[in-house]
């Protein structure tokens, strides 16, 4: 088996066995996501948790040999370790560093950069290249729309808490914590930990969910119409842009 075989397989683009990789690979991150949450649960059972670092080990393993392999049989390792690929599948791998120095427990929250891995699939899928091509195209659309937005979530800061401050001194501390309630209401979700109580106040917040709702709309409209636009001019990545398999030259 060549090198580039190999490449091919474990990124999935091998005709015969590359589809089953992949799939067993997600298979294995998404378990993985599992354990990472059961974890968590407090009075987990000591075999439970045992089994579940055990899981681990297997699952750090996998994904060391896979980095170890790609690093191995690429022409350009550099190139691939410094990739943005290259760069997740080493952060999936980090968390193997917890196991070999106590204090490096925080290096295990990286487990959860595998679930990026699952994007990989989806690399050539006409699909991405629509939305690539649609959000290109309206991209000053949606800086613009992105400055006036970040315009209304201060002016309603600087509102509310103007409105609600001598009401609730205690909730509106100050217009940076305004700005939470702010965002809770553009984005129309409403926690209700800040409500207004004052009638200045609450009209003051009837407005900014009304606004709020174009705020959500007005940017998935451009998308949409952008995406319809680009269904039919569509294009694939040119060879140059696509990622180029590894190939070796000796042919072993």
């Amino acid at each position: 088996m060549t090198r580039s075989e190999i490449i091919q397989i474990l990124d999935g683009d091998h005709p015969v066995v590359g589809h089953s990789v992949t799939t067993a690979m997600n298979v294995m991150i998404g378990l993985s996501a599992v354990a990472i949450a059961l974890e968590t649960v407090p009075g987990m059972p000591l075999g439970v948790e045992k089994a579940l670092w055990w899981f681990e080990v297997v699952i750090l393993v996998v994904f060391v040999t896979e980095y170890l392999l790609k690093l191995a049989c690429s022409p350009k390792p550099l190139r691939y370790m410094f990739s943005f690929w290259g760069i997740i599948d080493l952060l999936s791998c980090a968390p193997a560093l917890a196991m070999l120095n106590p204090q490096w427990q925080a290096v295990r929250t990286l487990r959860l950069m595998r679930l990026m891995r699952m994007l990989k699939p989806f690399h050539s899928s006409l699909i991405l290249f629509r939305l690539r091509d649609a959000l290109h195209l309206v991209r000053g659309e949606l800086y613009v729309f992105g400055i006036l937005s970040g315009v209304m979530l201060y002016i309603s800061s600087v509102g509310i808490y103007l409105f609600e401050h001598d009401a609730q001194p205690d909730v509106f501390t100050s217009i940076p914590e305004s700005f939470w309630w702010a965002i809770a209401s553009f984005t129309t979700v409403g926690y209700g930990d800040m409500v207004p109580i004052t009638s200045g106040g609450r009209f003051f917040t009837a407005i900014v969910l009304f606004i709020g709702l174009g705020v959500v709309a007005v940017p998935s409209a451009i998308i949409t119409t952008a995406l319809l636009e680009t269904q039919t001019n569509v294009r694939p990545l040119r060879d140059e842009e696509k990622p180029q398999p590894n190939q070796d030259d000796t042919g072993g």
